[in-house]
């Protein structure tokens, strides 16, 4: 009974069915368009590497003046704070490290 439906449909496209194909078609050439147009701007942008190079840089050269440097003193104290707080918890570690070493060794003696 399908098959029925089928055949008598065949060839007997409405105006609707027909302008969806072509609206379809419409809409593949114009995606080929942008695909060209985006090849053809990849290969402009590939010409013109000096201006990106030294925009790059320039722009470098800005953000490096907007960095706060540290002042010696600061760095001196932010150092013996890292190594105040690096000493601690090394002494934690072995602590806990001691700890587990002896709960096991009196777990394999007993």
């Amino acid at each position: 009974m399908a098959n029925e439906i089928e055949k008598k449909n065949v060839g007997t496209d409405t105006p609707d069915e027909i302008s969806d194909v072509k609206e379809s078609a419409d809409s593949k050439e114009k995606k080929s368009k942008d695909k060209d147009a985006k090849d053809k701007s990849k290969k402009a942008s590939a010409k013109k590497p000096k201006k990106g190079i030294v925009k790059y840089f320039k722009d470098c050269k800005a953000e490096f003046k907007k960095v706060v440097w540290p002042t010696p003193k600061e760095t001196t104290h932010n150092t013996i704070v890292v190594i105040v707080v690096c000493l601690l918890a090394g002494l934690f570690v072995f602590g806990i490290d001691s700890l587990f070493a002896l709960i096991n060794s009196l777990i394999l003696r007993g």
